[in-house]
């Protein structure tokens, strides 16, 4: 019956259910969950109104999915259901450089918008290192970051409207009127829980006429770690201020031979944009921070082809560790800037102790850590060593007055670890408004909320 109705409303070119299309669309790039159903490939918001039609009629869970590059499972399946893949609905639909704002659909390329209106002289500033793969409705999904949002921010300041296909097959649009309640922000980073998104209004900026790219050594992971709270302290905003220990330069070099010197313990990779004067002068004072902090190195990009290097080494850092080991396990949490030596020591500490090898690569500006964990999945020690690594990161980052998410969301990895930062009263809130959207579950149903918590909590 399912297959027969969407293959109806969609053509049998756009319903896979061989049991290979399955089992791809089974996982994400954190785990494997269940074969759903069927995998459905539309290319239209009414055809995506129409499979959530059939959808609920017939009770199928709903999981939307982008490019499959998310870490927390937020785009697998726990009980089967239909995945609606947007790989078909990847253009630019329209470009409004007056008003500074673009309208595309779900599945575009977050890399490829910016490099498609760059003859315009304007970006797309959000830019997780999965730039050149994850999409743009997937970045809504998770309300995604990367290293320029310490300047610019992250997915939910760059959304302006969104087109959104309800729980019932409806279609809405929010972000047109400033009036009421901000629905636009509600629905960023809320993983596919609350509609299914169908196209988005974002935000463009122009390209800065002057960018400078720097790099610093440090001997230690402290001294760098100071060095980013001076550098912020001091009212200096880079566009970006990343961190990568030993372990991930090491990696680096050894898989992009970018530029990295390999003896440092630590390095600092540092961008200022603007008017040129304004990158001069945040390259002197930046520089004089970061040797008071003892950098023994500082060397600017003297091209666009090192600037280029750098940065290609620093967003393939995750890929790079598969260098020196099979697998690794990444965390993503939040602390505050003056916290990173705490956090990065507990990490450190935790690391030891089970006897893994940890590499830090990371938002420094914002204290967004993303410790990589480096294990043998063949291992079964190294990989109840690593759950248990995680575990202790998540509980340290609330300790310091952090968070379990800083921009991949939570799925399903992190769902139990909510109550580590919210009482049983928020959660029960949050589901009440989960229910006011998708009263039958049925909306990547059992991601977020841990087991048990309901709107239910609201109301006795």
């Amino acid at each position: 019956m399912l297959i027969e109705r969407l293959t109806e409303a969609l053509g049998a070119d756009a319903v896979k259910t061989s049991p290979e299309d399955l089992a791809c669309y089974s996982f994400d790039a954190y785990s494997q969950g269940v074969l759903p159903s069927a995998v459905v490939l539309p290319t239209s918001a009414a055809q995506v109104s129409a499979v959530v039609k059939i959808a609920r009629e017939l009770e199928e869970p709903l999981i939307a999915r982008g490019s499959g590059t998310g870490l927390c499972g937020g785009a697998t399946p726990i009980r089967a259901g239909i995945v609606l893949s947007f790989a078909r609905m990847n253009q630019l639909l329209e470009l409004d450089i007056e008003n500074r704002r673009v309208r595309v659909a779900p599945g575009l390329v977050n890399l490829q918008l910016s490099e498609r209106i760059a003859s315009t002289g304007y970006f797309y500033a959000p830019d997780p290192a999965s730039q050149r793969a994850s999409t743009i409705g997937g970045n809504i999904g998770t309300n995604a970051g990367g290293p320029h949002c310490l300047a610019y921010g992250t997915t939910v300041n760059h959304v302006l409207a969104l087109e959104i296909v309800d729980d019932r097959g409806e279609c809405f649009t929010t972000g047109v009127e400033d009036l009421g309640y901000d629905l636009t922000a509600l629905l960023v980073g809320s993983e596919g829980t609350l509609g299914i998104v169908t196209s988005a209004w974002v935000r463009l900026l122009r390209i800065p006429p002057a960018t400078g790219v720097w790099l610093a050594a440090f001997p230690s992971i402290e001294s760098a770690s100071e060095a980013v709270s001076a550098i912020v302290g001091a009212g200096i905003v880079p566009t970006a201020l990343e961190m990568m220990d030993a372990t991930i330069v090491r990696a680096v070099e050894s898989a992009y031979a970018a530029g990295y010197p390999e003896d440092a313990a630590a390095v600092l990779l540092v961008e200022s944009s603007g008017e040129p004067e304004e990158v001069a002068s945040a390259d002197a004072a930046i520089a004089r921070i970061a040797r008071a902090h003892g950098a023994t190195k500082w060397q600017a990009a003297k091209s666009a082809e090192q600037r280029d290097a750098l940065w290609r080494g620093r967003k393939g850092a995750a890929g790079a560790v598969g260098r020196i080991a099979p697998n690794y396990y990444t965390q993503d949490v939040c602390v505050p800037r003056t916290r990173l030596p705490e956090m990065l020591a507990a990490v450190d500490e935790a690391a030891r102790k089970h006897e893994i090898v940890v590499g830090n690569v990371f938002h420094a500006g914002d204290g967004n850590l993303h410790p990589l964990l480096l294990y043998d999945k063949r291992d079964a020690r190294q990989v109840a060593a690593v759950i248990e690594i995680g575990n202790v990161v998540l509980a340290r980052a609330v300790e310091l007055g952090g968070t379990i998410s800083g921009e991949h969301g939570v799925g399903i990895e992190k769902r139990g670890g909510m109550s580590m930062v919210y009482r049983t009263e928020d959660l029960a809130a949050m589901a009440c408004v989960r229910d006011v959207f998708d009263p039958h579950a049925l909306l990547n149903p059992e991601k977020i909320f841990p087991a048990g918590i309901s709107c239910r909590e609201m109301r006795t």
